[in-house]
Formats: structure tokens, sequence, C-alpha cells
């Protein structure tokens, strides 16, 4: 059950309570008349924005290679971080197979217009005593590409 139908659930109950003790109406019609007030009230609320940050950007993105991040540094720091300008779909910090340790590096897909921002304003960013290295991310189909063709 939704979490918007309980609360015009509970409403409508509180609102029919009220009518029938202060208007002296039936308890029916009280009820009827909560029930349209909250869905009013719920129509125009507007939506929460927890809810549209959790979602994935969709349009045109573009991933980011993040060179020379802090080894200490998680996911959600550097989602932050690249998120002040623009909305983040991942963040994916590379680690040694061995050892499981980051390498220092990842990559970052975001909207097409925040990463151009992200680019122009973190590259050269000192983050955590470390200074960013921010670029276009290379393809791994342009990468096969060209050692075929050396």
């Amino acid at each position: 059950m939704q979490k918007s139908f309980v609360i015009v659930l509970i409403a409508a109950l509180l609102g029919a309570f009220v009518f029938s003790q202060f208007g002296g109406a039936s308890s029916s019609v009280a009820f009827i008349a909560g029930v349209v007030v909250a869905t009013l009230i719920f129509t125009f609320m507007p939506t929460s924005s927890a809810n549209s940050a959790d979602e994935p950007y969709v349009g045109p993105t573009m991933t980011l290679y993040v060179g020379n991040l802090p080894y200490r540094v998680h996911e959600g720091e550097v989602k932050a971080l690249f998120g002040e300008y623009g909305p983040v779909n991942s963040v994916r910090l590379v680690r040694d197979r061995k050892t499981g340790r980051r390498k220092g590096f990842g990559f970052v897909e975001m909207s097409e217009a925040g990463a151009q921002k992200a680019m122009a304003k973190l590259n050269d960013y000192s983050f955590q005593e470390r200074t960013l290295k921010v670029r276009e991310a290379k393809s791994q189909e342009s990468d096969s590409d060209s050692s075929q063709n050396s």
C-alpha cells in the first residue's frame, strides 16, 4: 500500500471526526468531505525532491574519468562532489582484483551539461589533499579499435 494513500485515509478519518463534532453533519458526509479535502491537499502539494534524487537522470549523459583520487575516498563522497554540478547516475571506483584496494581512479556517469561543468571546475581541483584529474572517459570500443589498427 502506498504511503500517500494511508496518509489520505488518516486525514479523511480525522476530517470526518472534526466535521461530525463541529459541523453537525452525519458521519458519512463528514468522511466524504474529509476524503475530498485530503485529496485536494495532496494534489496541490509539491512532490518531495528526495524521490527525484534517487531516480537516475534520463537524457544525454557523459562518463568522466576521475584520476588521482584519494585511496580512502568512497563512492558517496565522489557522488556528492560531482552532484554539485549536475545529476549523477553512477560512480565506479576501480579496485585491484587481488587486494580489493582502490586504485585511485574511477568513473562518474552524469548529465552531459553537468559533466562539462564538472570537468571545467574539478580538473586540477584539490580534493582531500589530492589534485584531481577529470577528463572525458574513453570508451572501451575506441581503445580496442586503436590497438587493432596499430
